[in-house]
This record gives structure tokens, sequence and C-alpha cells, in this order.
């Protein structure tokens, strides 16, 4: 493994009661991964899973120097996750995905392929593998709304296959919730951004832990979308503590 610095993409991924999942999604990225060429880490974030989750990100991350895993004391939820692997990440790009297998990490390189011109590549489920009633049509409904607010369009931006900039995305103050709006946040600090269309895949594993609950939600955010933007980009704003870590395991890289 190449010393610290030179490290080219940090793939952040949150993981809450995957245990199912944890390998498989090893196995994936790790092919993906090494047909880039690039110099990478997978930084998996357990979020205080209850099953066996750890167990398996400890058997993992033994495995392969190139995984790093921390664990929360508790499920903080998915904005901390993240926030805790964009603090850590060591790579010059931060690429993020869900846990639960519906990303493929094969898609990975597709984005890749325009982070020459963006600091921001969204994935964009095009032929979504879930519910059209409570998950497609709410989410078509939420990415319109949050473009007319933000002045962002695109067509899906809860897809969490995205890859960042990482001087870009470091520089974001993340409130509890903010996740799903990464891409509108990059934007107040001036980021480019694209989308590309990519493979989503039914849940084989699992169950998940999203519905209608979260549409309303973001129902509720774009009353303050834009003040959102605004505190995120505020170099001199205070943000909360959203995290408590237990454990870090990670190998020292070779030089």
């Amino acid at each position: 493994m190449k010393p610290a610095a030179s490290i080219d993409l940090s793939i952040v991924v949150p993981l809450y009661n995957e245990e199912r999942n944890v390998v498989p999604l090893f196995d994936e990225l790790t092919s993906a991964l090494r047909h880039t060429g690039q110099a990478y880490e997978l930084i998996l974030v357990d979020d205080g899973s209850t099953d066996q989750t750890f167990s398996r990100l400890i058997a993992v991350q033994s495995s392969d120097p190139h995984v790093r895993v921390i664990r929360f004391t508790r499920n903080f939820g998915q904005t901390a996750a993240f926030a805790a692997g964009f603090f850590h990440a060591r790579g010059a790009f931060v690429v993020t995905l869900d846990g639960d297998l519906q990303n493929d990490p094969a898609d990975i390189s597709r984005l890749l392929a325009y982070v020459g011109n963006f600091d921001v590549v969204c994935g964009w489920r095009k032929d979504r593998k879930d519910s059209y009633l409570t998950r497609h049509l709410p989410s078509v409904a939420a990415n319109y709304l949050i473009g007319v607010v933000s002045g962002i369009r695109i067509h899906d931006i809860g897809c969490s296959l995205k890859v960042f900039r990482a001087d870009i995305v470091k520089r974001l103050k993340l409130r509890p919730g903010t996740h799903r709006y990464l891409p509108v946040l990059a934007s107040a600090l001036g980021a480019r951004i694209t989308e590309v269309a990519v493979n989503h895949r039914p849940r084989q594993f699992g169950e998940s832990k999203y519905g209608l609950s979260r549409t309303f939600g973001v129902i509720v955010d774009l009353v303050r979308l834009r003040r959102m933007m605004r505190d995120a980009a505020d170099p001199a704003g205070d943000v909360p503590v959203l995290y408590e870590i237990a454990t870090i395991l990670e190998q020292t890289p070779q030089t």
C-alpha cells in the first residue's frame, strides 16, 4: 500500500446492521478499485450496529491494509457516518456509497472519468429497483423541489454513489440530516457538479432504513435549505458534535 500522502481515492461507506452485506461489499469494492489503477483506502463506518456487522468488519480489515474501520459508540445516523469518513479521508477524491449493495461498485470508474472537469460527480439511479409509490415517485418530487429552491437541478440527489474532490467536501460543515444535500451544499463553495447514470440493484439482504418519512423530512427542509447552504459553507460557523468514536481499526501504511 502506498503512503497516506499518495492515496488517490478514499471510499467512505456507512453501515448500520448490514452483517450479510459486509463481505460481498468488500469483495466487489476491491475488485472494482483494483481495475481503476488508483491508490485507494476503504473507510467503513459502523454506525452503532447491533448485529454482527462489526465482527465482519474486523475480519475484512485484518485481511487487507487498504481497509480502515471506524466504529461509533451508538447509532448517530448517516450524516455523522459520512462526516467521520470525510474527516479521516486521506485521498485526493472521496467516493461515497451505501453499504446495502444497491449501489454498484463497478460504476465508480464511470464517475471517476468526469473528475477532471467537475468537483462533484453524482450517480443517477435512472432505472430504480425499489418501490415506485413509496420510494421512486416521492424522490422525483423531492428532487424537483430541491432543484427549484437551490438552483442545483439534478435528477437523483439521494443517490449515495458520488465522487467529491476532497478539498471541497472536507470544508463542508454538516449538521444532522444534511448528507442528502451534499451536492447542493458543495455548490455554495462554488463546486462544479454533474451527474452520470448508474446501475441500481434490488436489496438482497437486510432491510431498508428509509421510507416515506424521509421524503416528508425533505419537504420540511426546503424551507431552510438556503440557510443550510450558507451555514455549510461558512468558515466561521460552528458545527455540532455529530458522533463519538469507540474504535478505529487500521494498519500502518508502508512506505
